[in-house]
C-alpha cells in the first residue's frame, strides 16, 4: 500500500508542477497536501482499515488534479486521470470504483453518502476552520480573477464568504465537527465583524459624499467666504497689535536703562563745580529719556470701559458683545441670554464682528501714531543730547 501511494504522490506532483496553470493559486500542489494531511488525520482517528485509508488518500491526491485538463467539470476528469493511472499500477476494480466515487463527491452540492465520502468533503473544506482562513480566501478570489470566472469587490467577496461559512457549508463527519467546527466560528466572526466595520466605512463614505453634495448645492456659498475674510482680518488686526506692544515694551524698556545709567553715572559727577559744564546736556538727554518712556507707556496703555448693557442694548443691536469691555461686569446668565439671541439674528451678528474688526482698527491707529511720534522723540533726543554733550565739552575746553 505505502508503495503505491508513493507512486501516486510521485505522479500528482510532477502532473501539477508541469500541466497545471500558474493562475490556480489556490487549487494547486499546496491544497492537494492539505487535503491529503487532513484526510489522513480523519483516516487514523476513525481507525480505517488499511483498504479503505488506502483509497481515501489515494482519491485526495487525485481530487484536482482536472484542472490541468478543464475548469468545468473537473471531478470528471480527476476520476478519468486516476482511472488511467490505477489500471496501469494494476489496481483491482473495486479500488478505481470507490477512488472514482470519491473523487466526484468533492462536487459542490454532492451529499455524501459513505463515511468516506464524509472525510474526503470534510478534508477538501478543512481551511475554514484554519487560522490561516483569510489567506485560503484571498488566494482563491485571486484565482477565481485570474481565471476569469468571477471578480468581486472586497464588500461582495466578504459577503460570499460568510454566506458559504453561514448556508453552504457543513462538517458531514462528526470528527470533522470536532477538529474544525470551533476554528469556522471564530473564522465566522471575524468576517462579521469584517462586514460591520466595512457597512460602517461606507455609510461615513456616504454621509461624506452627501455633505459634498449639499455643499455644492447651497444656495448660500458666500457665507463661507466671509467668515473666511472675518477670521484672517481679525487675526491680522490682532498680530499688528502684538507688534505695537512689543515695539513699546523694546522702547520703554530702553530707556529706562538709560535713565538708571544716568543716575548712576552722570548725576554724582554733577555734585563737583568742575562738571557744571554736563548740567545741560544731561538734562536734555533726560528730558527726552522720559518723554520717550512716557509716550511708550500711553501706546500700550489700556482704556477702561464700563462693562455692562442692557436689555434694551442687546435688543436695539447697539452691543458689541464680542468685545470683552462691554459685558465683563455682567453676571454669566445674562451674557449667555444676549450670545443666545445674537447668534439667533445673523444680520446682529455680522454687525457684531465689523464693529469688532472697526474698533480694532482704531485702537491700531492710536497705537501706532503714539509709537511713531515715540520713535521721533527718541530719535530727535538722542541726536540732540549728542550735539548737547559736544557743545558742552567745546565750551569747557576739551
Amino acid at each position: 500500500m505505502d508503495h503505491l501511494i508513493a507512486e501516486v504522490e510521485k505522479y500528482v506532483v510532477t502532473l501539477l508542477n508541469t500541466h497545471l496553470d500558474h493562475a490556480f493559486v489556490y487549487h494547486n500542489l499546496t491544497h492537494t497536501q492539505n487535503v491529503v494531511k487532513k484526510v489522513t488525520e480523519l483516516a487514523d482517528l476513525a481507525n480505517l482499515d488499511p483498504i479503505q485509508k488506502k483509497r481515501l488518500i489515494i482519491s485526495a491526491w487525485f481530487h484536482d488534479v482536472g484542472f490541468t485538463k478543464s475548469i468545468d467539470d473537473h471531478e470528471t476528469h480527476s476520476a478519468a486521470i486516476a482511472t488511467a493511472f490505477l489500471k496501469e499500477q494494476d489496481c483491482t476494480p473495486e479500488d478505481i470504483k470507490v477512488v472514482n466515487e470519491l473523487i466526484l463527491a468533492t462536487r459542490m452540492g454532492y451529499t455524501p453518502k459513505t463515511q468516506l465520502e464524509a472525510f474526503i468533503r470534510d478534508a477538501d473544506c478543512a481551511h475554514v476552520g484554519n487560522k490561516n482562513f483569510r489567506d485560503f480566501t484571498q488566494l482563491l478570489k485571486k484565482e477565481l480573477e485570474l481565471t476569469n470566472r468571477k471578480k468581486l469587490s472586497k464588500t461582495e467577496w466578504l459577503e460570499e464568504n460568510i454566506q458559504f461559512l453561514t448556508k453552504n457549508h457543513t462538517f458531514n463527519s462528526d470528527l470533522a465537527v470536532s477538529l474544525w467546527e470551533k476554528g469556522k466560528s471564530k473564522n465566522l466572526a471575524k468576517l462579521l465583524k469584517d462586514q460591520g466595520k466595512q457597512k460602517e466605512k461606507q455609510a461615513k463614505l456616504q454621509q461624506k459624499k452627501a455633505e459634498l453634495t449639499f455643499k455644492k448645492n447651497k444656495i448660500e456659498i458666500p457665507e463661507r467666504g466671509i467668515e473666511t475674510m472675518f477670521r484672517v482680518t481679525l487675526k491680522n488686526h490682532i498680530t499688528l497689535s502684538d507688534i505695537a506692544d512689543t515695539k513699546a515694551n523694546i522702547l520703554l524698556s530702553v530707556n529706562a536703562i538709560i535713565v538708571s545709567l544716568v543716575l548712576a553715572n552722570l548725576l554724582p559727577k554733577l555734585d563737583n563745580p568742575s562738571n557744571s559744564y554736563l548740567i545741560y546736556p544731561t538734562v536734555v538727554f533726560v528730558l527726552f529719556t522720559v518723554a520717550s518712556m512716557i509716550l511708550s507707556v500711553l501706546a500700550t496703555r489700556p482704556n477702561v470701559t464700563r462693562g455692562e448693557f442692557t436689555k434694551e442694548d442687546v435688543a436695539n443691536k447697539k452691543v458689541n458683545l464680542l468685545f470683552f469691555g462691554n459685558f465683563h461686569k455682567m453676571k454669566l446668565e445674562e451674557f449667555e441670554w444676549a450670545m443666545g439671541e445674537m447668534m439667533k439674528d445673523k444680520d446682529y451678528l455680522y454687525s457684531a464682528m465689523k464693529k469688532d474688526l472697526y474698533f480694532l482698527g482704531l485702537v491700531l491707529n492710536r497705537k501706532y501714531k503714539i509709537l511713531r511720534v515715540t520713535y521721533t522723540v527718541f530719535m530727535v533726543g538722542i541726536i540732540c543730547s549728542v550735539i548737547a554733550f559736544a557743545i558742552a565739552f567745546q565750551t569747557a575746553g576739551f
